[in-house]
């Protein structure tokens, strides 16, 4: 009874396992060039507080003034959380200033380099002091 059974339940453990191995996949960094950091300022035009990666859109003004839309990513909500920030941290509107890890293509789209990194509506951002990389555990300030 109990060899019938394993043979049973084997098969589907197995098939179990292997059906669920892409959920513990994740994309690379390939996209992003580390030694292209840039610092730019805007105005938010949305948070999205999210799994995989949270995401902040922002429109940038260049000496010319002509606009350019930026988007731009972070860790998980809950990494995000663990270093101060909360799922209203950017409102539309907000005066932002980050640097950036830049795409390698040159797009207006990158990855937080850190929290001390971020500048929002003139004060830094967040209350909470963070690691060199968004996502990482942050301690808080004595």
């Amino acid at each position: 009874m109990t060899k019938r059974l394993l043979t049973a339940i084997l098969p589907l453990c197995i098939a179990l396992v292997l059906a669920s191995a892409p959920l513990f996949a994740h994309h690379g960094n390939a996209a992003f060039d580390y030694n292209k950091k840039v610092t730019v300022s805007g105005t938010v035009i949305d948070f999205l507080w999210a799994n995989p990666h949270s995401i902040l859109r922002f429109d940038a003004k260049d000496d010319k003034g002509e606009v350019t839309h930026w988007v731009v990513e972070a860790g998980g909500p809950p990494d995000m959380a663990r270093q101060g920030w909360a799922h209203n941290s950017f409102k539309p509107g907000d005066q932002v200033t980050v640097t950036v890890i830049q795409a390698k293509n040159g797009a207006p789209i990158g990855r937080f380099v850190g929290n001390d990194n971020i500048i929002l509506n003139g004060k830094p951002f967040p209350a909470v002091s963070g690691s060199s990389s968004a996502g990482a555990p942050a301690t808080p300030k004595s």
